[in-house]
């Protein structure tokens, strides 16, 4: 006689309080801190940078660090991820993070600082390690202070300084660490990157949509992924034409429409068609001039040197613009530009 036997439905354990607390939270985060890198392989760019890091960190002689370069660029991610490398679940007592929204003058790091590297845990040879971020916003004399104290106690500890412009840096912290530069994501690491988010939130990306998102954010992770996120809450799907409507920016057609009244009408017909496109569609005359840049690059002008003239005189209303004058009045300095450029370029 046959006896059949039915296996018991496995029992899915309930979720807890806490996990499910932990799963709301993380769901209504920013997506830029929702999918920052925790691990050294989910990293995207920098791979040279990277290794080396990765290879002092397994031969155990990593030095004073110095990474700089803009924002958006993976610097902080980068130490935040060798540190959790280095110290895996010992990282809250391992590790001091200091960024510019705390007080670094020189109190901090004669009593925080110094406390905290003054001594060793238990049970490991490795050494703490101290980020200080934005330490391009430290006071100098901190930094003066601080140069000691990297150098009395560097069995202990070791330093990661982290800025936007390594000039701001005193020469002898600059010294005393090995410096990285980050430059700006290529477009091509930008794009793998959003796209892994795009299809991880489900977003309807549509006609150019991620190109838009990645040439506005200008080799900036955090703003591509900022400009994403709020395109599909605002519009529901990501197309070219939503990202530049979010984000205020004028569209390409829009700039050669632009540069074409300016070279081939006369000044009263140019600055009117030019002031009412950018009353009509709410555009800044700051953000016309960025894109009339990279179209004025592109022209073909036999005379290069007229064409270092236009960028010059170019620079002179962005530099006017941002003091605050009228931006009525920095248009029809504008179209005054284009006006003799045009006559050059006709007689050329």
């Amino acid at each position: 006689m046959a006896v059949e036997v039915t296996s018991a439905p496995m029992e899915v354990e309930p979720e807890s309080r806490a996990q499910r607390v932990a799963r709301e939270q993380n769901a209504s985060l920013p997506w830029v801190e929702k999918y920052r890198p925790k691990q050294m392989d989910e990293l995207v760019s920098h791979e040279e940078i990277i290794s080396t890091i990765t290879r002092l960190i397994d031969a155990g002689k990593l030095p004073h660090l110095l990474l700089y370069g803009p924002p958006g660029t993976g610097k902080t991610s980068t130490v935040l991820a060798c540190a959790h490398k280095l110290y895996g679940k010992h990282f809250a007592s391992m590790v001091l993070e200091l960024n510019a929204s705390d007080d670094r003058g020189i109190d901090v790091v004669r009593d925080q600082i110094k406390e905290f590297v003054s001594t060793r845990q238990m049970y490991t040879t490795a050494p703490k390690m101290v980020i200080l971020d934005e330490a391009d916003n430290m006071t100098s004399a901190a930094q003066f202070s601080l140069r000691r104290v990297i150098e009395k106690y560097t069995k202990n500890a070791r330093f990661c300084l982290i800025c936007n412009y390594a000039s701001k840096i005193i020469p002898a912290l600059q010294s005393r660490c090995t410096r990285f530069r980050f430059a700006p994501l290529s477009q091509e690491q930008a794009m793998s990157r959003t796209r892994v988010v795009a299809e991880a939130e489900g977003v309807k990306v549509a006609d150019h949509g991620l190109e838009a998102c990645i040439r506005l954010g200008i080799g900036d992770m955090r703003r591509c992924l900022n400009i994403l996120q709020s395109t599909h809450m605002a519009f529901g799907q990501v197309t070219e034409l939503h990202v530049y409507q979010c984000t205020g920016s004028p569209m390409p057609a829009d700039v050669e429409q632009v540069l074409r009244w300016l070279l081939q009408e006369d000044f009263v017909t140019a600055f009117n068609n030019i002031w009412q496109l950018m009353t009509g569609k709410g555009l800044a005359l700051q953000d016309i001039l960025t894109e009339l840049h990279n179209h004025v690059l592109l022209l073909e002008i036999k005379d290069q040197i007229k064409k270092a003239m236009l960028v010059a005189s170019l620079s002179d209303v962005e530099h006017r613009l941002s003091v605050g004058t009228s931006e009525k009045l920095q248009l029809g300095g504008l179209v005054g530009i284009f006006q003799e450029a045009a006559k050059g370029i006709a007689a050329a």
